[in-house]
C-alpha cells in the first residue's frame, strides 16, 4: 500500500496543529529539520517536533539535514520520532552507522537518505541498518521545488539493491508521484502540493491512487 507523508515544512507555523489535523488522512507526518550548515536553511528543531506530539497519532518521519546527526538522534526519538531518517552524506561512515544503531536501539526505525549526486551503490554498507532508504527528487533544503525526472532510474536501481522501502521527497505531485511509484517508491512526501491544495485530505487520497 501507498503512504502519503505530508511535510509541514509547507504548512502555515502560525498554525501548526491545525494544519497537521487538516491532514489527517495521511499515515505519516514528515518533518524537516535543517541546521543551515548542511543545507543551506533553517527549520524546526526538537522542542517543536516534542509539541506537536500533542496533537496527533500520526507517525512522525522525522528528516534531519544536519551534519553530524549521531549527535542528535536520540533526543529526535526522545521528543517523539517514528522513524528518524538521516543523510548519507552528513558524516562518516563509522557515523553514519553509529547514528542508525542509536535509533534502532531507541525502538524506532531509522532511515538513510541520498542527495541527487550521490550513487545508489554508496548506500550498501549501509543497508543492514536501515528499515527504509529516502530518495531525494530535488536538491535537499527548500520546499516548492521542481522534480528530478533522471532520480528515477536511481529508485529503480535501489528497487534492486534491497527490499526495505522506498520513499521519495520532492516535487512530487499526480504525475510525479505516479512516476515514482513505477519506478518502485512506496512512501510519497508531498508538501507544498498538499498543503497548497483546497481539500487535503482529498488530495492524500487521490495521491496514493495514482
Amino acid at each position: 500500500m501507498i503512504k502519503i507523508a505530508p511535510s509541514i515544512l509547507s504548512a502555515d507555523f502560525s498554525r501548526l496543529g491545525e494544519d497537521i489535523e487538516s491532514v489527517s488522512a495521511a499515515e505519516f507526518i514528515h518533518i524537516d529539520v535543517m541546521d543551515g550548515c548542511f543545507v543551506p536553511n533553517i527549520s524546526i528543531g526538537i522542542p517543536v517536533v516534542k509539541s506537536i506530539r500533542k496533537v496527533t497519532a500520526q507517525i512522525f518521519d522525522v528528516h534531519l539535514m544536519i551534519v553530524e546527526p549521531q549527535k542528535y538522534v536520540k533526543q529526535f526519538c526522545m521528543a517523539g520520532a517514528d522513524i528518524v531518517t538521516v543523510h548519507i552524506e552528513a558524516s562518516s561512515e563509522e557515523s553514519i552507522i553509529s547514528a542508525l544503531k542509536i535509533i534502532r536501539e531507541c525502538g524506532k526505525k531509522a532511515g538513510l537518505s541520498v542527495k541527487p549526486g550521490t550513487p545508489a551503490k554508496d548506500l550498501i554498507p549501509f543497508l543492514d541498518y536501515v528499515d527504509m532508504i529516502l530518495v531525494m527528487t530535488v536538491e535537499p533544503g527548500f520546499g516548492g521545488q521542481k522534480f528530478m525526472a533522471d532520480m528515477l532510474p536511481k529508485i529503480r536501481e535501489i528497487k534492486q539493491l534491497t527490499s526495505k522501502p522506498i520513499e521519495v521527497d520532492g516535487g512530487v505531485d499526480f504525475e510525479t508521484g505516479k512516476l515514482c511509484i513505477e519506478a518502485g517508491a512506496e512512501i510519497l512526501v508531498a508538501g507544498s502540493f498538499v498543503f497548497k491544495s483546497e481539500n487535503r485530505n482529498e488530495t492524500i487520497n487521490k495521491l496514493r491512487c495514482v
